[in-house]
């Protein structure tokens, strides 16, 4: 079956969330053992939106909400799914790396080198969750284009495209106006499922 029969599920996350980056890894377990994997369309979101300040950097001063609490809440969540599906994570917690740079990477390469993009998706989220390394770092992103053989300057075209710095914003705005508040969210066929859900259950989304 072609990728013109197949489904598509559209993903909405971030690279420092790390509930995205297991389902993520769930969706591939699923995709790698179904007959007919789903086609996967990324759409970013800015999970880092309540702390930017008007500059669109990161103010570590900003509240957005979130004390020690939730985050001790988070990390709980984090290892319990990352044992249950037996994700390697060097870390479960980010709180001072920006994913701007990485998603306006990735945005680039899906639209000017959608071949290379799944495996430049995969690369940015192992780099932060396994590696332990900065991927708002230009040269960091550098090195992960590289490594799926891509050119080095793909980087600096991203990171130097107005018209893609604006693009980004839209998406972003566009997945809330959706109605998007968490990710990962995964549609498909006027249905959603938030989380980083297991194997099993994107086989009844898929499968029914």
């Amino acid at each position: 079956m072609d990728g013109a029969d197949r489904q598509t599920v559209t993903v909405y996350s971030d690279y420092v969330c790390p509930f995205c980056y297991l389902g993520r890894r769930s969706l591939d377990r699923y995709r790698e053992r179904t007959e007919t994997p789903p086609v996967v369309e990324w759409h970013p979101f800015d999970l880092r939106a309540d702390r930017r300040g008007p500059d669109g950097e990161i103010d570590p001063t900003a509240d957005d909400g979130k004390d020690d609490a939730y985050y001790e809440k988070a990390r709980e969540n984090v290892e319990r799914l990352r044992e249950e599906y037996d994700v390697d994570m060097a870390q479960t917690l980010v709180r001072d790396v920006d994913s701007r740079n990485a998603q306006l990477v990735s945005l680039h390469v899906q639209s000017a080198h959608p071949d290379a993009w799944p495996a430049f998706d995969s690369a940015v989220f192992d780099a932060l969750w396994q590696a332990e390394r900065d991927v708002g770092d230009p040269d960091v992103l550098a090195d992960l284009a590289a490594d799926v053989d891509l050119d080095r300057s793909v980087v600096a075209d991203a990171l130097t495209d107005d018209d893609l710095e604006d693009r980004l914003t839209e998406m972003f705005e566009a997945a809330r106006v959706r109605g998007v508040r968490g990710v990962p969210t995964f549609t498909t066929d006027g249905e959603a499922v938030s989380g980083a859900i297991p194997p099993e259950h994107f086989e009844r989304l898929f499968e029914g």
